[in-house]
């Protein structure tokens, strides 16, 4: 018998063994393997959903984006283009019968559009060659609408014949004669400027639309939204600098008719943005956004509506302390549907376009920009903390979820992803302060655990509850430490006031809130107060970089992308508080004052520092001064210089690399795991 039960437990142990080996967590090499999942879009006859997914292989270094097709019941899913190809920008044809979409395919020196049927096969056909290439497209009426960046006075021959006598150059140089001069990873050719055209969709010749009005699109930044054409066709409405002053663009709306060659600024008494324009199903109405304060880009933005005949305008949504984004018209046009950062958790609601009264129509988790078809169905993007974007059918009534895909189950299913919830503590002011914390798997309250303490970037950007692959806030609890997202000062989704009280004083109020995070974790039986260690990327390092100089319990530091010094930020590509509150010369208490660079008597703490070459959002000297500083005063840290990556970690290897990193200097000075 005794022989018997130690064969039996020699054939339990391999199983056990297998069993172990099964479950894993959510490794960096996790992360990549998983597909990811852009916004959905739904036909206007409700027949068809498409939505892009990009896979990654890490052996070769490239991800590749395919468009898929769902069933708006959830049967079925298949791809709709090629393997291996780019594919972005999915629209749907006014009658849902055809996909358009952005491509580069075999001899394509760009992104083109190209057409593909949906209700018989085919393969999809190109549709423009544009020298340069495309993006920012719509289909409205009988024509594709599109953006490029073109040569003023060049017709397309003499654009192509520039572009390639370019390309061929041999001087590296770019010169400026006045800003913009980059935008967060690419320098502007101020040679070039973007304006949209059109192309009629059975083909045809491309028709300027913007050029005719001499006023092209913001340089620093544009794309679909920042134009819009009626569904007659008869005007466009597009952003434009409504000044001269390319150091501060004044964003405003214009109006046009399409083939005219005036177009008039609607927005002209307003020195803050006024963006994403957008027509009512019957054309009559424009609806866009409005911040009132110049200089800020948290500022609330309120949804505005302007009566195209009448030239007259109504904000709607004054009462309310969110901002308005990613909208679409209700079919019948009496109202909206918007995805809202609201108290760290971005719902779907409804607007009433007649008296502004909003709804709430999701609960809990992330939802991407809402996709509504002619006959009410509803599709969006779905995310949490625990699971990857996924395609859902959304109920406007009750806001009730139907997935209709099943990509990444296959790799999540023997994935523990441990467990997170939100928490309220006291901070600043005793003010109630949101914070998202993240449980190990396997999470023992009995036990002591190490804390990483995430400080997020912005600042006005709210962590909110959704999937994120660069910080990964589950990936770092796998490694054996509580995790925690504190909303503090500044962050978005809680208020105009919450969001502007860290102006100009970047430092002292989310400081306080995160160190009253921090004694918060301290009185928790779970917690080792010996193992606490912090990190933060852009606002998040500057922030990191003032605890570095502070008085702090963190045994190690990571700082990555950080503003360090606020003087030389101002070789980014926007300076930090200059239009609002003064320059350093006119104002340097300011920045004397809350620049981290001025409290390196302070450092003493072993820090990791990250930065790219490409990141013109906060430059690379940024991260060199600070390791530079750390050496100096002897301090133990570590540079790691990316000279292929911009202000986040893109590539595959690279992140894995930066991930790997990340574990093991934490791991030296705070000893994962419970103990």
């Amino acid at each position: 018998m005794k022989k018997l039960m130690i064969a039996l437990l020699s054939l339990l142990v391999p199983l056990a063994h297998a069993t172990a080996e099964q479950s894993q967590t959510l490794s960096v090499e996790v992360l990549w393997k998983l597909n990811r999942i852009g916004n959905p879009i739904i036909s206007a006859n409700g027949e068809h959903v498409v939505a892009p997914v990009t896979k990654f292989n890490v052996e070769s270094d490239k991800g590749a984006t395919q468009l898929w097709l769902f069933d708006s019941k959830g049967n079925s899913q298949r791809p709709l283009t090629s393997e291996g190809l780019r594919a972005s920008e999915a629209t749907f044809s006014p009658d849902g019968n055809t996909l358009a979409f952005i491509s580069k395919r075999e001899n394509d020196d760009a992104g083109q559009v190209y057409l593909l049927p949906m209700n018989q096969a085919g393969e999809a056909q190109r549709l423009t060659q544009v020298p340069g290439g495309v993006y920012g497209i719509k289909w409205v009426g009988e024509h594709i609408y599109f953006i490029s960046r073109i040569f003023p006075g060049k017709d397309w021959e003499a654009m192509k014949s520039q572009l390639k006598e370019n390309k061929d150059n041999k001087v590296s140089a770019h010169q400026w004669n006045a800003l913009p001069y980059s935008y967060f990873d690419h320098w502007i050719d101020e040679e070039r400027s973007a304006h949209v055209f059109r192309i009629p969709v059975k083909g045809g010749d491309i028709e300027p639309v913007t050029q005719n009005f001499s006023l092209e699109l913001p340089r620093g930044n544009q794309g679909s939204y920042s134009y819009d054409v009626d569904p007659s066709e008869t005007y466009i409405a597009f952003n434009s600098n409504g000044s001269d002053n390319q150091v501060d663009p004044k964003v405003d709306l214009f109006l046009g008719k399409i083939g005219g060659d005036k177009a008039d600024n609607i927005t002209p008494d307003n020195q803050a943005p006024d963006a994403n324009p957008l027509f009512s199903p019957n054309g009559k109405t424009l609806a866009f956004t409005r911040q009132l304060i110049p200089g800020f880009y948290a500022d609330t933005a309120n949804l505005v509506l302007f009566d195209v005949k009448k030239r007259s305008e109504k904000v709607i949504t004054t009462e309310w302390d969110r901002s308005v984004a990613r909208f679409v018209w209700m079919p019948n046009g009496k109202g909206f549907y918007a995805a809202i950062d609201d108290a760290a958790t971005r719902r779907i609601y409804s607007i009433n376009a007649s008296n502004g009264k909003v709804n709430a129509i999701t609960k809990n988790t992330n939802f991407g920009a809402p996709s509504i078809s002619k006959n009410g169905i509803m599709v969006a993007a779905n995310d949490s903390f625990l699971y990857p974007p996924r395609v859902v059918k959304v109920d406007t009534r009750n806001g009730k979820t139907t997935r209709l895909d099943s990509f990444n189950d296959d790799i999540l299913k023997d994935v523990d992803l441990g467990t997170y919830e939100s928490v309220t503590y006291k901070g600043y002011n005793d003010e109630d302060i949101q914070m998202w914390v993240h449980y190990p798997p396997g999470f023992d309250k009995t036990k002591k655990y190490p804390l990483f303490m995430l400080v997020h970037g912005g600042p006005h950007n709210a962590i909110s509850d959704g999937f994120h692959f660069r910080w990964n806030a589950q990936t770092f609890a796998s490694w054996g430490y509580v995790t925690a997202w504190p909303n503090f000062h500044g962050s978005s989704s809680f208020g105009q006031d919450f969001a502007d009280s860290i102006n100009p004083d970047w430092k002292n109020k989310s400081l306080e809130d995160v160190m009253k995070a921090t004694e918060w974790f301290e009185k928790q039986d779970y917690i080792d107060s010996d193992r606490m260690v912090a990190g933060g990327a852009s606002y998040g390092g500057y922030l990191t970089s003032i605890i570095l100089g502070e008085d702090h319990p963190f045994k190690a530091l990571l700082i990555h992308a950080a503003v360090y010094n606020m003087y030389s930020q101002m070789a980014a590509d926007f300076s930090v508080h200059s239009t609002r509150f003064g320059n350093y010369w006119e104002k340097p208490e300011i920045y004397k004052s809350i620049s981290p660079h001025y409290f390196a008597d302070g450092f003493d703490t072993p820090t990791l520092v990250i930065h790219g070459q490409l990141d013109y959002r906060v430059p690379v000297g940024q991260g060199f001064e600070l390791f530079r500083t750390l050496q100096t005063r002897g301090v133990e840290s570590r540079m790691i210089y990316y000279p292929d990556e911009n202000h986040w970690i893109m590539k595959p290897n690279n992140s894995i690399y930066w991930y790997n990193q990340v574990e093991d200097w934490m791991t030296r000075f705070a000893e994962p795991g419970a103990q």
